[in-house]
């Protein structure tokens, strides 16, 4: 799985999808769930500046990383998520961390990653 998703320890939602394509699955999950989203833990191996965005913009307010991003990092801090990661880079070598190095809205980011999608 490349994400996961908990409501307290049970895990409600997983995805084995590859880039960003888990955190629009999640998004579409939590549209027709009663689970409220800052309830949830969400664990994703890979989170760079635009899974960040994209979970800040969920609601989500606990992640666990297993790699995490010093761009995700901030994301993270400035709109104070609770995280943690197994490791932390200076970057994760994706075009889309690139693309976002300057976007800090979290609204912004969802529209140019849900075009790059095809969503």
């Amino acid at each position: 799985m490349t994400l996961r998703a908990y409501a307290e320890d049970r895990e409600i939602f997983s995805s084995e999808g590859k880039w960003l394509h888990p955190l629009f699955d999640l998004e579409e999950f939590l549209s027709s769930s009663s689970y409220p989203a800052e309830s949830l833990r969400v664990e994703d191996k890979i989170v760079g500046k635009a899974a960040a965005l994209l979970l800040v913009r969920l609601g989500i307010r606990a992640i666990r990383a297993g790699v995490l991003s010093e761009l995700g990092r901030a994301v993270l801090e400035r709109h104070h998520v609770v995280y943690s990661a197994a490791q932390t880079v200076p970057r994760i070598d994706c075009q889309t961390e690139i693309l976002l190095a300057e976007v800090e809205d979290p609204e912004a980011a969802y529209r140019i990653v849900k075009a790059r999608a095809g969503r």
